[in-house]
């Protein structure tokens, strides 16, 4: 049996990435890419020369049984995605779930995830936590907020640019004008910004400040209503 390595590449600064994951993506046969010419700038960068394949939402489901037979002949294969940890609101979870089945090793290597930084950033509560990633485009979406709206525990949210003011703007709708939010955008990239308010206050800056890059939304979970103590005689 070979074995399946879930290599993290840098979310934006290439200094994140690590010695061991270089090593692995050196010594393994085959790296699967989400997209090999993104994947090939950081493989000329850590002079990598392992042959490179496609492996993406749209090809995942018919290329996993072969990817599974060559891990039974012995190879040694790593999943990358564009950037941060494949599987991770990115492909990897429909091959890691068919090597557990099938008894292949799998390890997942530590490394850069933008939901992290943004989570410790934002000042909010992170010891409990729950993570949405993006939300439906249509369909669902209001029940997926209808949902959420009760949740005591720090959200997570992925959200494209060109929809957060929209989210925001539904933030408020669902959870109240007054929830904590921060926007994590551009993490570890030069222009890195994280902007903390009220769900309102957030707003009214993305509204005045047209959003751009990868963004992180964390927002407050709802406030736990505080119980009256009884008062014993």
């Amino acid at each position: 049996m070979g074995k399946l390595y879930i290599v993290p590449t840098p979310i934006g600064n290439l200094e994140d990435m690590t010695f061991r994951a270089i090593k692995v993506l050196k010594e393994a046969d085959l790296i699967l890419a989400e997209d090999t010419r993104t994947s090939g700038k950081l493989m000329k960068h850590f002079e990598i020369a392992t042959h490179m394949q496609s492996h993406h939402m749209h090809n995942e489901h018919k290329t996993v049984e072969n990817i599974i037979s060559r891990l039974k002949g012995g190879e040694t294969i790593a999943l990358i995605s564009d950037a941060g940890t494949p599987a991770i609101s990115d492909p990897g979870f429909l091959l890691t779930r068919a090597c557990v089945e099938n008894g292949i090793a799998v390890e997942c290597l530590p490394g850069a995830t933008a939901f992290v930084p943004a989570l410790v950033n934002s000042g909010l509560p992170n010891d409990k936590f729950v993570f949405e990633g993006f939300l439906p485009d249509k369909k669902g979406r209001q029940t997926r907020f209808l949902a959420l709206a009760g949740e005591t525990r720090t959200m997570i949210f992925y959200v494209s640019p060109h929809k957060l003011v929209k989210t925001l703007g539904e933030f408020i709708q669902y959870f109240g004008a007054e929830r904590p939010v921060s926007v994590s955008r551009e993490l570890s990239k030069l222009h890195e910004e994280t902007v903390r308010g009220t769900a309102t206050e957030v707003l009214e800056h993305f509204t005045k400040k047209e959003p751009r890059g990868e963004i992180v939304v964390i927002v407050g979970g709802k406030p736990e209503e505080k119980r009256e103590r009884r008062k014993e005689y």
